[in-house]
């Protein structure tokens, strides 16, 4: 992060993200001010809080595109819940705390994987090493003939000697053979050639035991998060499992293996949960659908239900989690909605305050779309060029193309619902629809995307306003 200005990360949001320029600045800034809260003396610096956001815009203008790459960016922990799933079930619905539980798991398989890539060469050796052993037991009686050696007090008391102490070598003649080091190295060129990947061997693998333990499905148990299985399996004993299996896969099962021993787990929760405190980024998507004006019946109640109890989540908690308690005090929390039905101030005055900064994102038009389609490094043009390409298809988009497709998308979210740059799918996938159907048979591998065609393929839909509800 200390490499990374608001103006470096605003440009960097720019590569995959056209427009929207206040909400790139509005989390840029956000990202920064940790950076500088960590400059700060510890006694101040538990003091700064979050300044949260709030991004109000229709569908499919960026909202959650923003906050993803962002946290893509700064490789921050990062997970997206919709508010709205907090009131299916009951009155205040699922728990809320299950977020941050889901950001905790998130945060820990991040790190896992870190740790993973640390240590997968040596555990690539050790897993090689098991595998010749597998396929080349030692023998008994090479192993007694392996020179031993001690170190014994030399006499007087003054340092140390090493004695031989066996086997007894012959009188004469010549040393032991090392027949089996030698095949050994064979087998190591074999395995490494391929040669012996259609073997099959038996090997020897641990697994823990785990009991049979089961949770009924929507009894709400799962947001308790207290994985039995794994509790009970932690006392009961290791036991080994033999299974016949072919090279590869031996290789990968002892890989496998070996990579968890040379992981420390205690290590990766305590990194995880740090990172979770420090950096975590919540993404609370759908918050316009949980706020209501003050009213004390129907659906409303519920609503506001769910707000307090996000609340305290948001001002900062200590929640528990199968790895241990993650504080909530410094994770930033971005929340996002479309607000046509209601708007900020119908929150609860008290989560109101928690979210300081608001953004408001624009709706996109014609001229959005055309630098959609083809600026992005993700473009879409640039997405299906290179799908076809793999069956020897060269599309060639002409900019009146590019531009008759947004010119449609756009005609057509006015039509019909807004739904932003999610519109430019369907209408791509309408265009080149016969396209991806008949590329493997067609013997011309070359079509020119230009005006004519779009219009060809789109006009009949898109002037049947009817049809185009049901088709885009």
């Amino acid at each position: 992060m200390e490499d990374l200005t608001p103006r470096q990360i605003v440009e960097e949001l720019d590569r995959y993200i056209i427009g929207q320029n206040a909400a790139k600045r509005a989390v840029a800034v956000a990202m920064r001010n940790r950076w500088r809260r960590r400059q700060l003396s510890p006694e101040l610096r538990e003091e700064v809080a979050p300044k949260n956001i709030i991004m109000i815009g229709p569908t499919g203008v960026g909202k959650t595109e923003i906050a993803r790459r962002l946290a893509r960016m700064v490789k921050s922990p990062f997970v997206k819940v919709e508010a709205t799933k907090y009131t299916e079930v009951g009155y205040v619905g699922r728990d809320v705390e299950s977020m941050i539980r889901d950001l905790m798991e998130t945060s820990k398989n991040v790190v896992e994987t870190e740790y993973r890539k640390e240590v997968e060469n040596r555990a690539a050796e050790l897993a090689e090493e098991r595998l010749l052993d597998a396929l080349l037991p030692l023998n008994e009686r090479e192993v007694q003939e392996e020179p031993q050696w001690e170190s014994v007090a030399a006499e007087g008391g003054g340092g140390h000697r090493v004695d031989y102490i066996g086997p007894e070598r012959p009188a004469a003649g010549p040393d032991p053979p090392q027949g089996g080091r030698s095949t050994r190295e064979k087998l190591r060129g074999l395995l490494h050639a391929g040669k012996l990947d259609e073997r099959e061997i038996e090997i020897e693998t641990t697994m823990r035991a785990s009991p049979i333990i089961g949770l009924v499905p929507g009894a709400g148990l799962e947001d308790l998060d207290i994985n039995l299985k794994e509790m009970l399996g932690n006392i009961l004993p290791e036991k080994t499992k033999v299974q016949k299996v072919k090279v590869p896969e031996a290789l990968r099962l002892f890989f496998e293996e070996e990579t968890a021993k040379l992981i420390d787990k205690e290590k990766v929760v305590q990194e995880a949960i740090q990172r979770v405190e420090e950096s975590g980024i919540v993404f609370l998507d759908e918050l316009d659908k949980v706020a209501s004006r003050s009213q004390a019946y129907g659906p409303d109640v519920s609503r506001e239900g769910v707000q307090r109890d996000i609340l305290p989540i948001v001002e900062g908690s200590t929640v528990p989690t199968k790895y241990g308690p993650v504080r909530t005090d410094h994770v930033l929390f971005i929340a996002a909605g479309a607000f046509h039905m209601s708007k900020p101030s119908d929150l609860i005055p008290e989560l109101q305050g928690r979210f300081p900064i608001r953004v408001e994102l624009e709706a996109l038009g014609e001229e959005d779309f055309v630098r959609i389609l083809s600026e992005p490094e993700n473009a879409l043009v640039r997405q299906y060029t290179e799908l076809l390409a793999t069956e020897g298809m060269k599309l060639k988009f002409t900019p009146e193309g590019i531009r008759e497709v947004a010119r449609l998308a756009a005609l057509v979210n006015g039509r019909t619902e807004n739904i932003g740059a999610r519109r430019l799918h369907t209408i791509m996938e309408r265009l080149l629809e016969d396209i991806s159907f008949e590329a493997p048979e067609l013997e011309s591998k070359e079509v020119v995307i230009d005006q004519e065609y779009v219009r060809e393929r789109l006009q009949d839909v898109v002037q049947d306003e009817d049809y185009s509800r049901y088709i885009l």
